[in-house]
């Protein structure tokens, strides 16, 4: 009654009528309910009805009275815990009213009292006559309950309890941005702008510094704070009653009251249409890229198993089995690379995106980056459909779903992809064996994520998730006469009349190969269901296996339209020999930067054709044909044009031209049927004679236009 109307009664009642204190004049910005209760009054029923539902209990006694300072032992503290849980005790506060009466304290009455009994969380005197700490009292209580000590704090052995130092060695590590095992400076001013929003002053800085240079000797390291020092800040502010310091800096880092990170914090919510897929961003690769350098102590770009052991020591449990050494792309001593890294997270992104979130919040993502959580980190590709209508895609992850009977080479296909051959294989326990693989390929100068999945050979029951992908590889032994009709039913039960493209793979080619007790003929099946040829595929080699094929996957699942027949993913290129064609090639390569020799490039492939020797050879044949034909007339246009500085380029386009008829008159089923220029027409030295004016200036022109290109480039 005197905190509400700030003057004492002159008729004070048995019990006051309940109260409520409006957020808006509380410092924790937070309504609360004060109830009152008289012995005299109401029954023990009722007193255990409104212990049930009270937050905080404040009891109350009087310093001038010695039996009112034992009731709270004998009496008042009994009764409470009587009725509550061990393991969720309310907090007490110990009211010692009337100090108006007395010169002295009860306090030496209070505090054994107060060490005895964990959940009293602070005692305090006042008067409510002379108003006296009255709303200190009410602000204590409301501490007690936002800002518990329990948690945090061992009265008994004046130290913070385990969970406490455990949730901040983990603060500690996640603002440690350097990992030196010290707080400098600017790390700690980024701390204190996380958690209170303000930094510090460089004389606030050192004032804190010099508190624990005073109190211990490894407090301080190189002028910045380490682990022994920040945990005993934390220690000093809850014994002097500063527990909002401690409870606000371990709120921002994702602690509920029983110091556990809440589940709002690991698991922010996320929406995921159908058909739609889950990546990083570029902002969550920077931060995954700057935990990788953190811990990376030795500069190898590889993570030992003790810096692996390290960087996950902000986790409850490891969360990388075995398996992600044979997932991802490890170095010679089998360790993680930087690349294997980042693929591991990509792969976990793409397929169980929560726990994603969840590593991403151990880690400190939305802290270090000041994101409101960690669904910031993670991109929501488009519906699957919507690229298909509109013929490109977004994407960077496509999965390749691995079907094939046993034995026929699946896993050793996977491993190959991590660029492992039959020797390094051998060396893989079946208990680390992994299902996936995952590592990157370029696309025209794009780089990719293209996920590997072994699907296991049960033909009967393959689900949704083993039949959803983007690309099918369907494996075979070319040893094994029984292989094959394992990938062709699948193909003609699953993927025939679906719109995902597939692609054989004649694997152990260094074997010999054997009749396949089928129908059909591999190759047969292929051209009977427009599939690619059979790609010729090995393992045993002494080098790391060649990673074309792979990329031919990874073009199948970008477009998908095309069954990933593009311009450069196939043994049996279709060229459309005209400049006009080299000319957007040219263009195209530039569009995309690509500054390769790697032969499988538009680019690439445009120059090898230019420059081969079977071309020059036909080069030369046709000029010897076309000078023959035409005479002395051709001979004089010959050495005009020979010493002309484009003569080059007008050979190419010959070259060019003659390598289109041939691969026609290969393609054609008779070979002898006629063309559509007659016999008279090649006889015809008309018909030459404006044929190459024609090819000339089309070769001028295409030649102009390439040097402008390349001049861009």
């Amino acid at each position: 009654m005197s905190l509400v109307s700030e003057e004492f009664p002159d008729e004070v009642p048995l019990r006051a009528e309940e109260i409520t204190i409006p957020a808006d004049v509380t410092p924790e910005r937070v309504p609360t309910h004060i109830v009152d209760y008289s012995e005299a009054e109401q029954s023990d029923e009722q007193l255990y009805q409104e212990i049930s539902k009270a937050n905080v209990i404040c009891i109350v006694y009087s310093v001038n009275n010695k039996k009112s300072i034992e009731k709270v032992t004998s009496h008042w503290i009994p009764l409470i815990n009587d009725r509550t849980d061990k393991d969720s005790r309310v907090p007490l506060i110990l009211v010692g009213n009337k100090s108006d009466l007395v010169e002295h304290s009860s306090m030496e009455t209070i505090l054994p009292i107060m060490n005895q009994y964990s959940e009293i969380e602070t005692c305090v005197e006042c008067s409510a006559k002379n108003l006296k700490n009255i709303s200190e009292l009410f602000y204590y209580a409301q501490k007690a309950v936002l800002h518990p000590t329990g948690p945090l704090y061992c009265p008994e052995e004046k130290e913070m309890k385990p969970s406490c130092i455990k949730a901040l060695t983990r603060i500690f590590k996640i603002s440690d941005l350097d990992n030196d095992g010290v707080l400098n400076d600017n790390e700690l001013n980024f701390f204190q702008r996380t958690c209170f929003n303000m930094p510090l002053a460089p004389q606030a800085l050192e004032d804190v510094k010099n508190v624990v240079r005073r109190n211990m000797t490894d407090g301080v390291k190189d002028n910045g704070l380490t682990l022994k020092g920040f945990l005993f800040l934390h220690t000093l502010f809850i014994q002097r009653g500063r527990h909002e310091t401690t409870w606000t800096v371990l709120r921002r880092f994702g602690y509920d009251d029983d110091l556990e990170l809440t589940q709002e914090y690991l698991f922010p919510l996320l929406k995921i249409p159908p058909d739609c897929t889950t990546e990083l961003n570029h902002n969550a690769y920077l931060f995954l890229q700057s935990v990788f350098d953190k811990h990376d102590k030795d500069r190898d770009c590889a993570l030992s198993p003790d810096e692996l052991k390290d960087l996950f020591k902000v986790f409850p449990y490891m969360p990388w089995g075995p398996d992600v050494n044979n997932t991802v792309c490890t170095n010679e001593q089998g360790w993680i690379t930087y690349q294997g890294y980042l693929s591991q997270w990509t792969l976990t992104t793409y397929l169980d995106v929560q726990r994603c979130l969840e590593y991403l919040g151990y880690l400190g993502y939305s802290i270090i980056h000041e994101q409101e959580s960690q669904a910031a980190a993670i991109t929501v590709t488009r519906n699957k459909r919507i690229d298909l209508q509109k013929k490109q895609t977004q994407r960077s992850v496509f999965r390749c779903n691995v079907l094939g009977a046993r034995g026929s080479g699946k896993s050793g296909f996977l491993q190959a992809f991590l660029g492992r051959n039959v020797t390094r294989q051998k060396k893989i326990r079946d208990d680390h064996k992994s299902y996936y693989a995952i590592s990157t390929t370029y696309v025209y100068g794009q780089e990719k994520y293209l996920l590997l999945h072994e699907v296991l050979p049960v033909f009967e029951f393959l689900s949704e998730a083993d039949l959803a992908c983007d690309v099918v590889c369907l494996v075979y032994d070319i040893s094994n006469p029984r292989s094959f009709e394992y990938c062709a039913k699948a193909y003609k039960k699953y993927f025939m009349d679906s719109k995902t493209p597939c692609m054989m793979i004649a694997a152990k080619s260094d074997l010999h190969e054997v009749r396949q007790h089928y129908s059909l003929s591999p190759l047969d099946f292929c051209r009977r269901h427009k599939l690619h040829p059979p790609q010729q595929f090995t393992c045993n080699s002494a080098d790391a296996p060649s990673k074309d094929i792979y990329t031919k996957l990874t073009t199948m699942a970008m477009y998908p339209e095309n069954g990933g027949a593009t311009k450069c993913d196939d043994e049996h290129v279709t060229l459309i020999c005209c400049f006009s064609y080299v000319c957007v090639c040219l263009h195209s390569h530039v569009k995309f930067r690509c500054m390769c020799s790697c032969n499988r490039c538009t680019f690439c492939i445009c120059q090898n054709l230019l420059n081969c020797e079977l071309l020059r050879t036909v080069r030369a044949k046709f000029c010897s044909a076309v000078l023959n034909r035409l005479g002395p007339w051709v001979d004089e246009v010959g050495a005009y044009l020979l010493a002309d500085e484009e003569t080059s380029l007008i050979h190419q386009v010959h070259e060019v031209t003659f390598v289109e008829d041939s691969i026609y008159m290969e393609s054609s089923v008779d070979p002898f049927v006629p063309r559509h220029m007659t016999q008279t027409d090649l006889k015809n030295s008309t018909f030459w004679l404006r044929a190459s004016v024609g090819a000339t200036v089309f070769a001028v022109l295409g030649f102009a236009m390439y040097k402008a290109l390349l001049k861009q480039r």
